[in-house]
């Protein structure tokens, strides 16, 4: 029985728009530049000496409205970003700082396969262990903006200072280490009291509090109130000329316990390999394995609660955008995005007889509310 997938479009603003978009409004990039480098820049910025881009790890569009009340700053625009797909961290970022899509830079997902060793690596923080060297396939556009002049400085936590994800994903950019969210924000401003910066601010707390707590805890509430009120002092701190641009890398949605499903067994027989999140699972199957077979047997087993694509499927939808070869064997054989607040967990090698530790907050599937990201623009950028 044939059944369809998504498609996932191409032609709106996303974050590989984003640093295109700055460096244009830097005047260190202009339309001929971008589309010769095969980028895109489709969001109106005005010019600026300097740029701050914010980035709030696990801040959704949907959950900033439904607390607007507690975000007067961030939640004064409603725009709007698509994140891309998988809406997960390492995917993401990757996506913001290359300017390209996981089928072209290559990080596919939160972990990813590895065809050349047959494992399945940590895409978020196995850099400096398991990923190897050359796995970004793209350059990061920090490296494009020092080439123009503009100097590239990320502010962040310094438990990020020394990580293999920073140098490869964040590579060419100057590291301000500053912990708290205060002190990043103060960092940025004086990052840009002179001369020309590109300064990315990362922000990782909403995303931590949202797995562990819930996107609707009071705690993550706290914790938005806290951002938006130095993101307000940030806007009215920085110099005229500098342009500010507040987005994040994906949205998330809280997962019940009763919506965490333990994935059959039988249906992981062939599978070499797991990869994903629990809401966007990628599986590598034996050589040999009936592939539309396993992809129907997922679907006659949870029906609507997840789209189950084989790769060609997924990638002729435009899940991962435009998909390289050598990106291609990255991908899973068969595809499994978990639709309503479900989410796909192996079980297999837990014990039994204890109850396993799930997130509350979950993300890296289609929904809305992990695909559609603030973008709420300050500073020399306010309209």
């Amino acid at each position: 029985m044939a059944t369809s997938v998504p498609t996932t479009p191409d032609d709106t603003a996303n974050l590989a728009d984003v640093l295109p978009s700055c460096l244009v409004a830097l005047g260190a990039a202009d339309d001929a530049w971008v589309r010769s480098h095969g980028l895109e820049a489709r969001i109106a910025l005005r010019p600026a000496r300097s740029v701050v881009v914010v980035l709030v790890d696990g801040l959704g569009a949907g959950s900033l409205a439904a607390r607007a009340g507690h975000a007067r700053f961030l939640a004064a625009s409603r725009k709007r970003l698509r994140s891309g797909f998988p809406t997960t961290t390492a995917a993401a970022l990757s996506t913001l700082t290359t300017g390209r899509s996981p089928g072209t830079h290559g990080v596919v997902g939160y972990s990813g396969w590895n065809p050349d060793t047959g494992t399945v690596m940590n895409l978020l923080g196995g850099w400096d262990s398991e990923v190897p060297a050359g796995w970004l396939l793209a350059p990061t556009l920090f490296t494009e903006a020092a080439a123009h002049g503009i100097d590239p400085v990320v502010v962040g936590p310094a438990r990020y200072r020394t990580s293999g994800m920073t140098a490869n994903v964040l590579g060419g950019a100057r590291y301000v280490a500053a912990d708290a969210i205060a002190e990043r924000v103060d960092a940025a401003l004086a990052e840009t009291a002179t001369g020309r910066s590109l300064v990315y601010l990362y922000v990782p707390e909403l995303d931590s509090i949202g797995h562990k707590s819930g996107w609707q805890s009071e705690k993550w509430t706290g914790a938005l109130e806290l951002l938006d009120g130095e993101l307000a002092r940030l806007d009215a701190r920085v110099a005229p000329d500098v342009g500010v641009l507040v987005t994040a890398d994906h949205g998330m949605l809280d997962v019940p316990p009763e919506a965490n499903i333990a994935i059959d067994p039988d249906l992981l027989a062939d599978v070499v390999g797991v990869a994903g999140d629990p809401r966007c699972r990628q599986l590598s199957v034996a050589p040999g394995t009936d592939v539309p077979a396993l992809v129907e047997a997922w679907r006659t087993r949870y029906g609507k609660r997840a789209y189950v694509a084989s790769r060609d499927e997924a990638v002729a939808a435009g899940w991962f955008g435009t998909v390289s070869d050598a990106v291609l064997p990255r991908i899973g054989d068969v595809v499994v995005v978990a639709r309503g607040s479900w989410a796909f967990n192996d079980d297999r090698e837990l014990d039994p007889r204890k109850d396993p530790k799930r997130m509350v907050g979950q993300h890296g599937a289609l929904t809305d509310d992990e695909v559609g990201v603030p973008l709420r623009l300050a500073g020399a950028f306010a309209n």
